[in-house]
């Protein structure tokens, strides 16, 4: 792991453990064949099973229902190491972790954890998570989505958009509106009457993941669907809470790959009889990035600190989600400048990383969005008023 600041030292002996397992993962089944993968706008369906048996999906949630049971940093280091392979596939596991077991953990009857939670955790259910719609966005309290009461059961009418995993999943974490106009979560199958998941084909990132819509036409769930504990716009928004967490450590491993990629390139591109690493603008570029990496870092290790001690506030993860995002984008441009022509060929990771993350720093909460958060958070003024 990239790691300038030595914050590894600060690691425990178990934290170190998960990080190595899953980095010689990535290492040895993600990083050979996901450009072909990406080139071909592909998801790895095998990959759900080497994910489950890794311990990989909902790895912080309690052993009781079949989980690792790990803590908040080990966790993050998960998300760090696959996203050094590449955003797609840290989706791929962090919508099942945090957006549809979390969910289901928090909000969930007993009777829904027993059920859901070990399938889900070994991978042979897989979920997604329908919120965002496509006239809401950031705005999900503007929501279409209806779920009418019928009989002791619901109807649920509406549609959701950008929902990655939608086109594989098994279930779906569904957000309505309640007749009440209250917003409820609802475990809704895949073969339901009434529910399609067509796949979204046109798009330039996360095209090792697969993403598509959520359509809701008269769908008929019986009383076991509702999530009891739902209740208002917070519960959806404490799962991005814990989504945006991981995403926080995510973006610093893409980092990692574009800085290596970038340094290591630098290092044997000659011009004008000098390797460019001499370059002093090339040298400011390099030092940019993992300077920004070693900050980004040490605030993710200290949100995990806090989140494992229950101090963790969503302006924090907020903040984490910002930065760490954004200065991975940038990075991912330095590189692809290094680069030169060869920045935008997939032989090498850097376009590959900065295409995802443009959409991860969009989802789970845009950087303006962040920015509205935090700055409500520090001001005690709504921006938004």
């Amino acid at each position: 792991m990239l790691d300038f600041y030595a914050i590894e030292r600060l690691l425990t002996p178990e934290q170190r453990a998960v990080r190595d397992a899953v980095r010689e993962f990535v290492d040895g089944e993600i990083i050979p064949n996901v450009r072909e993968w990406w080139d071909r706008h592909e998801f790895p369906n095998a990959i759900k099973d080497k994910f489950g048996a890794l311990g990989l999906f909902g790895a912080n949630l309690p052993e009781e229902y079949g989980c690792a049971g790990i803590d908040s940093i080990a966790y993050g280091l998960i998300n760090y190491e696959l996203e050094r392979g590449d955003s797609g596939l840290r989706s791929f596991a962090s919508v099942q972790g945090a957006l549809v077991m979390y969910p289901i953990f928090a909000y969930g009857s007993e009777e829904q954890r027993r059920r859901y939670l070990p399938e889900l955790a070994a991978g042979r259910l897989i979920g997604c998570f329908g919120l965002t719609e496509s006239d809401g966005g950031s705005d999900p309290g503007a929501m279409r989505t209806r779920a009418h009461r019928d009989g002791a059961g619901w109807i649920l009418d509406g549609s959701k958009m950008w929902i990655t995993n939608s086109p594989i999943a098994d279930i779906a974490i569904v957000w309505a509106k309640d007749d009440d106009d209250v917003v409820r979560g609802f475990i809704v199958p895949a073969g339901t009457t009434g529910y399609s998941a067509p796949e979204i084909e046109s798009k330039m990132s996360l095209r090792a993941s697969s993403t598509g819509e959520i359509v809701l036409e008269e769908c008929r769930v019986g009383p076991e669907a509702l999530l009891p504990e739902s209740k208002g716009l917070r519960s959806p928004l404490g799962c991005l809470t814990q989504a945006r967490y991981g995403i926080s450590w995510g973006a610093l491993g893409a980092l990692e790959a574009v800085y290596t990629c970038a340094r290591d390139y630098a290092a044997t591109r000659t011009t004008f009889g000098k390797p460019i690493a001499a370059r002093q603008l090339v040298q400011d570029k390099l030092v940019r990035m993992v300077t920004d990496h070693s900050l980004g870092l040490l605030m993710s290790y200290q949100l995990g600190r806090l989140k494992d001690e229950k101090r963790m506030t969503f302006a924090q993860v907020s903040m984490a989600k910002r930065n760490n995002v954004r200065v991975a984008l940038n990075g991912a441009r330095l590189a692809r400048e290094i680069l030169g022509g060869n920045g935008i060929s997939t032989e090498y990771p850097v376009i590959r990383h900065m295409l995802n993350l443009e959409t991860v720093d969009t989802y789970e909460g845009t950087h303006d969005i962040q920015t509205l958060i935090i700055g409500r958070e520090i001001t005690g003024v709504n921006a938004l008023e």
